[in-house]
C-alpha cells in the first residue's frame, strides 16, 4: 500500500513504540500479520530494536522480534513522519504525576502535538496510555481543533511486565470509543490479538484502568498493614496468612507483604484521588502505608541490631521480582534510609543495570545483615548464615522482623 507521493504506508504506528508497553504490542501485532512502525524519540532504543535486540527483558519477545524484522513487518524510527504513514496510530507514552502528586494531563496531547503536522484525515488514533479521566475527550478536541477528521478510541494496556507476550493474546481487551465507526475499527484491531473484547464508553474505560491499578495498590497496603500489626506483636504474618487463605476462597487474594512500587500503582492511585477532588481517604492511606514501609522496616532493624556498626546488603533493586525495571523501586528508598542509619550499605541485583550494584557473592561475603528488597527467585535458596530479612516469604523462613 502506498500514498500518493509514493511513500510506503504501514498498518500501525506505535508512538512510544520502543518502551515496555509499546514494543510488545508492536511485536504482537506484527506477529499477526500487520505491518508496524515503532516511533520513539529514544534513538538508542530504536537502534537496538532495529538490530534485533530488546532494550529490556521481556520473556518470549526476542524470537518474534527477530522474525518480524526479517519479514519486513516491523521497524523502529525516530522520524515523526512515521505517524503519517499509518492507518492506525497507537499512543503509548508515560503519564506521570508531578512533584505535588497531581496528574500531568498534557502527556498524551503533548506526544500527539509533537507529530500532529504529519497526521491526516481518516486515521484511527488509539490511546493506550493510562490517563486521567477526560484525557480521551481532550484528545478528541485537540485533533478536531487542528481540522483533522479522525476516529479516536481508548484501549488501555493491561499487561504485566514480563508476561506481555502471553497476556496480549489471552486477556480481554477493553475497547472504548465515542462513535460506532471508531469502536468498530478499534475492535477489529484488537481482535487480531484476542476474541475477548469488553466495550465501554471512554470515561468508563479510563476509570476502569485506574480502578484496576488502585485496587492492587490498596490490596498490597492491606497486606502490609497486617504484616506490621503482626510484627509489632511478635507474630509471623506468613503463618497467619496461610491459615486465613488455606482452602478458603474468600481470602485467597490476600497477598504477602512487600514493597508495592513501580511506575504505575502509586501514580494511578493519585490520579484517581485527583479525579475525585482529593477526597480519597482509602487511597491516601494506602500511599502512607506502602511508601512508609521502608521506614518501618529500618525502624524494626534498629530495634534488633546495632545498625550503625553493621554493613547491610540489599538484595534486589528492581520494583518487582524477575524484572530488570527499577523505576520507582522502593529498594532505592530503603538504600537511602540505610545509608543514614547503617555503617555501610551494599546493593545487588541479577537483572538491573546500575553502576552501584555489586555481585551477589561479594555482598554475601561483606554484609553483616541481608534484606531481600525484590523477590527475585534467585534468592529463594540463598546459602548464608547471615541474618536474613525476608518480608516476602520467599525463602520459607518466616517474615517476622
Amino acid at each position: 500500500m502506498t500514498q500518493a507521493d509514493g511513500a510506503a504506508t504501514v498498518d500501525v504506528c506505535v508512538v512510544g513504540g520502543c518502551g515496555r508497553v509499546g514494543l510488545p504490542l508492536g511485536i504482537a501485532l506484527a506477529s499477526r500479520g500487520l505491518s508496524v512502525v515503532l516511533y520513539d524519540i529514544d534513538a538508542a532504543a530504536v537502534d537496538r530494536v532495529n538490530s534485533g535486540s530488546l532494550p529490556f527483558a521481556e520473556e518470549g519477545a526476542a524470537q518474534p522480534l527477530t522474525e518480524a524484522l526479517a519479514a519486513g513487518r516491523l521497524r523502529a524510527s525516530t522520524e515523526a513522519t512515521s505517524v503519517g504513514l499509518a492507518d492506525t496510530l497507537v499512543v503509548v507514552v508515560g503519564t506521570p504525576v508531578d512533584e505535588h502528586l497531581n496528574p500531568d494531563l498534557s502527556a498524551v496531547p503533548r506526544a500527539l502535538e509533537r507529530c500532529a503536522e504529519h497526521l491526516h484525515d481518516g486515521q484511527l488514533v488509539v490511546l493506550r496510555s493510562t490517563v486521567y479521566p477526560g484525557v480521551t475527550a481532550l484528545t478528541e478536541k485537540l485533533l478536531a481543533s487542528r481540522g483533522l477528521t479522525v476516529d479516536v478510541a481508548f484501549c488501555p494496556e493491561r499487561i504485566a511486565e514480563g508476561r506481555a507476550m502471553t497476556e496480549l493474546f489471552t486477556l480481554p481487551q477493553i475497547v472504548a470509543a465515542r462513535t460506532p465507526q471508531a469502536m468498530e475499527r478499534a475492535e477489529l484491531l484488537f481482535r487480531r490479538l484476542t476474541d475477548s473484547i469488553v466495550a465501554l464508553e471512554p470515561e468508563e474505560a479510563e476509570l476502569a484502568k485506574l480502578f484496576t491499578n488502585t485496587w492492587r495498590y490498596v490490596k498490597f497496603a492491606t497486606a502490609n498493614q497486617f504484616w506490621m500489626m503482626a510484627n509489632d506483636f511478635g507474630l509471623d504474618f506468613a503463618r497467619i496468612r496461610h491459615a486465613v487463605a488455606f482452602d478458603y476462597p474468600r481470602a485467597a487474594d490476600l497477598p504477602m507483604p512487600g514493597f508495592a512500587a513501580g511506575p504505575c500503582l502509586l501514580k494511578d492511585t493519585m490520579q484517581l484521588a485527583a479525579f475525585n477532588r482529593n477526597n480519597f481517604v482509602l487511597g491516601h492511606s494506602a500511599m502512607l502505608i506502602n511508601e512508609g514501609l521502608p521506614l518501618y522496616l529500618v525502624s524494626r532493624l534498629e530495634d534488633r541490631f546495632d545498625l550503625a556498626t553493621m554493613t547491610v546488603g540489599i538484595l534486589g533493586m528492581a520494583f518487582k521480582g524477575g524484572s530488570d525495571d527499577s523505576r520507582s523501586s522502593l529498594a532505592y528508598k530503603l538504600r537511602k534510609i540505610l545509608r543514614l542509619k547503617a555503617g555501610e550499605t551494599l546493593c545487588t541485583d541479577p537483572y538491573v543495570a546500575d553502576d552501584r550494584i555489586l555481585p551477589l557473592d561479594e555482598v554475601l561475603r561483606r554484609a553483616d545483615l541481608l534484606v531481600i528488597a525484590a523477590p527475585h527467585a534467585d534468592y529463594a535458596d540463598l546459602d548464608t548464615d547471615k541474618p536474613l530479612i525476608d518480608m516476602w516469604g520467599l525463602t520459607g523462613r518466616g517474615v517476622r522482623v
